[in-house]
């Protein structure tokens, strides 16, 4: 319920969020922002803070100083690091610094249009980015601007923003042959790094969350997986190291989940339960998920199979559960996703063989209107 005079409540997600208002500078109306968390406490200090902001922020309108793209930017990073997993805040750092700081971080707001957007955009370099990357910059560009929207009532709508041309590729899975030599292989000799690769196949695990599950993580009466973590190699700044191994939380509230444990895969993980340290694949720490790439390549070398990207074994399990009649509602919520549509779009890949019989059982339809048995 809402806190009486606070305008405070807590979500249906878990989460509270707390509401003010700002006054837009071009049309004088006033609009509803909020603030989140995951406690009363801490939404409350986070509402706090942002009204006195709004404050400083219309004086320094009244005043007309002008505001460079640099200082909301880095006021932006600063509230990312506060209220985001510190991988999201180094990931949106590192694009800011080596893709926008240097090109727009000198120029005002009023500086900027459409003509410095394109150069910053539709330049050589930029076009040689992957799409992911590419995404990635226009993400955090667009959060800026949104920030200098909703701190700053800079009107913005008569910038373009700019959007990429995405080349969508199917995603790929292993075919049953492929999957075959692979499931020989890791059970002809098996050990426990093996098995972390049978797990991924049976569960759709992500590899830094295989990397950092523990085996407190498993309920062996229950036969439940229970994903409470991830890993992964993110940059340092002042280091000797460039790079860092860090164990968080998964990648949102909604990864955060119970994956029921087929008996088969129980009896495969009850030998190594009391052989092996906290972590189920690499004894006393973590995993590191390159390394365990590294090993996944070998065995698909082994299996006589070619090269393929770790997550493939997300994408065939996902693709398996479809073939096999489970509902997009539960695959959905095993792969930890927000919304059943990403499940839809970017998992579920119908396979040529399930197309084939599809189009027979039409084709049977067909016949028995024609009274062909």
């Amino acid at each position: 319920m809402p806190r009486r005079g606070e305008n405070i409540r807590k979500r249906k997600d878990g989460r509270w969020e707390g509401r003010y208002y700002i006054q837009r500078s071009e049309t004088g109306k006033h609009v509803q922002r909020s603030v989140y968390a995951r406690s009363y406490g801490e939404v409350k200090e986070k509402l706090s803070t942002a009204k006195i902001s709004q404050k400083e922020v219309a004086k320094k309108n009244k005043s007309g100083t002008e505001v460079f793209f640099e200082q909301v930017a880095e006021e932006w990073l600063a509230c990312i690091q506060r209220e985001k997993r510190h991988s999201t805040y180094v990931k949106y750092r590192l694009i800011y610094r080596k893709h926008l700081c240097e090109k727009l971080g000198n120029l005002t707001f009023s500086e900027l249009n459409n003509e410095s957007l394109a150069e910053t955009f539709q330049s050589k370099e930029n076009e040689a980015c992957s799409e992911s990357l590419q995404k990635s910059i226009s993400c955090v560009l667009n959060q800026i601007f949104s920030y200098a929207i909703s701190h700053y009532q800079i009107q913005l709508s008569h910038y373009t923003f700019p959007r990429y041309k995405i080349r969508t590729k199917p995603i790929e899975v292993l075919n049953r042959s492929e999957q075959t030599k692979l499931l020989q292989h890791l059970y002809g000799e098996m050990d426990i790094c093996k098995l972390g690769i049978v797990i991924c196949i049976s569960t759709g695990l992500r590899l830094g969350e295989l990397c950092a599950l523990k085996w407190k993580d498993i309920d062996f009466e229950e036969n439940l997986l229970s994903v409470n973590a991830t890993v992964q190699r993110i940059a340092t700044e002042g280091g000797k190291k460039k790079t860092k191994l860090v164990e968080g939380e998964p990648k949102s509230i909604f990864s955060q989940r119970e994956i029921p444990l087929s008996d088969e895969l129980i009896k495969l993980l009850l030998p190594y339960r009391n052989n092996t340290g906290t972590y189920v694949i690499n004894g006393e720490k973590p995993m590191e998920p390159r390394t365990y790439q590294n090993r996944f390549q070998k065995y698909l070398q082994f299996a006589g199979i070619k090269k393929k990207n770790f997550h493939i074994l997300r994408h065939t399990f996902a693709t398996n559960c479809i073939e096999s009649g489970v509902d997009i509602k539960s695959l959905s919520e095993i792969l930890g996703h927000s919304d059943v549509k990403i499940t839809l779009n970017r998992y579920v890949h119908p396979t040529t063989e399930a197309k084939r019989q599809h189009m027979n059982s039409l084709a049977a339809v067909y016949g028995q209107l024609m009274g062909q048995k």
